[in-house]
């Protein structure tokens, strides 16, 4: 009778989906070893239990290769390809392992050896969380309110960040202690199942294909990592915009096993000015003028970010027009000589006839200067008297 196995579902076991992203994968896998790894529950027989199936998962699903033969078959074996033959119904299948054909040999099916290979992994004891390779640190990303003039005029911000730091216990190598050789493989990292004459090359399991064996360090359970908060002094560039991001190199999360540590990044929110509309490098500004300086012109202070500058209103100026102050809007983040332009519009305030004396002169001045501002405005407008 052909051998009965039972299956486990790795992407359940690891409770992640079919179509999880190895990220994914990984973070699912690093959780569920903190939580079972043997160090960390001694005397618990479930939990070592549990530690291996979530190794033999992990070891699986991490790999393109592995994790696509196992979506496949349901099972993986390394430079194994198994195809149903031509016809078949539910029956056995015809293995291929590097071009011979294992199909004549009888009770050698899918059922026995998916037997071996599911043994050969739950009898696998993985002593770290996979193999040691550096990995670059993650980057972080924190967003950062300022003031308009810090982002106008450039500044310095005192900011706390939480990020992972190297494990000092274990000097971020995850590990409690030395290491030791693979019994298992003796050090060579591959080990070589067999089933009669028949036999396999694989990774050793219980290294990772490391040869080595560690002890994972309890302080930081074996990421070599901890979180900490840590508070840095950041330079806001002058002329940075809301929006902008600012890197902050190597203040990121610290790298694992020696890798480098990732980025900080500050999005930045600059809160609005009252008097000072920004668009780009360009400031736009409201100024109040008499109707005398209107009238007759005048040179007026208007504010901008450097301090006074004289604005010069031609005679006959209206209300709403815009003058041009060259050069002084906020300077360029990569180019501090190059500067955007301030705006200037006008409105003109309108005399009170606070007395007699006021309106008089202003009938005076309507008598001496007529003026009909609305003369054309029907005309402009397409209409006619007749309307």
């Amino acid at each position: 009778m052909p051998t009965t196995t039972t299956r486990t579902d790795y992407y359940q076991l690891l409770g992640v989906s079919r179509n999880a992203s190895l990220k994914e994968i990984r973070q699912a896998y690093r959780r569920l070893a903190r939580k079972y790894h043997p160090d960390l529950n001694p005397g618990d027989k479930s939990a070592e239990e549990k530690f291996k199936q979530i190794q033999e998962a992990y070891e699986v699903l991490s790999d393109p290769k592995k994790r696509q033969m196992y979506d496949r078959y349901g099972f993986y074996a390394e430079n194994l390809e198994a195809a149903p033959p031509p016809g078949a119904g539910t029956g056995g299948f015809q293995f291929n392992f590097g071009g011979f054909d294992f199909s004549h040999l009888g009770d050698f099916n899918e059922a026995s050896f998916r037997e071996l290979f599911q043994q050969f992994f739950r009898g696998a004891r993985a002593a770290g969380f996979e193999p040691e390779r550096a990995e670059r640190g993650e980057d972080l990303e924190v967003p950062l309110e300022v003031d308009f003039w810090d982002a106008v005029r450039g500044a310095v911000k005192k900011i706390t960040v939480n990020r992972l730091v190297s494990c000092a216990a274990c000097r971020g190598t995850g590990s409690a202690g030395p290491e030791s050789t693979c019994t298992r493989c003796g050090g060579s990292g591959q080990v070589q199942p067999s089933v009669g004459a028949l036999r396999f090359r694989m990774t050793c399991p219980t290294c990772g294909g490391s040869g080595r064996i560690r002890t994972l360090c309890r302080t930081c359970g074996g990421d070599g990592r901890l979180p900490q908060a840590e508070t840095l002094d950041v330079r806001i560039p002058a002329g940075v915009d809301n929006g902008a991001r600012i890197r902050v190199p190597a203040y990121g999360n610290d790298g694992r096993f020696g890798g480098p540590a990732g980025d900080l990044y500050l999005r930045l929110s600059v809160r609005p000015h009252p008097f000072f509309e920004r668009r780009g490098q360009d400031l736009y500004t409201v100024v109040p003028i008499t109707l005398t300086e209107a009238a007759l012109g005048a040179k007026i202070e208007v504010p901008t970010i450097d301090g006074r500058a004289l604005l010069r209103i031609p005679p006959g100026t209206s209300s709403g027009q815009k003058f041009r102050l060259r050069g002084k809007g906020v300077p360029s983040p990569r180019d501090p000589s190059r500067r955007g332009d301030q705006f200037v519009e006008v409105q003109i305030v309108v005399p009170r006839p606070v007395d007699e004396r006021v309106r008089n002169l202003l009938r005076e001045l309507e008598r001496l200067a007529p003026e009909d501002p609305r003369r054309d405005l029907f005309e402009r407008a397409g209409l006619t008297e007749s309307r």
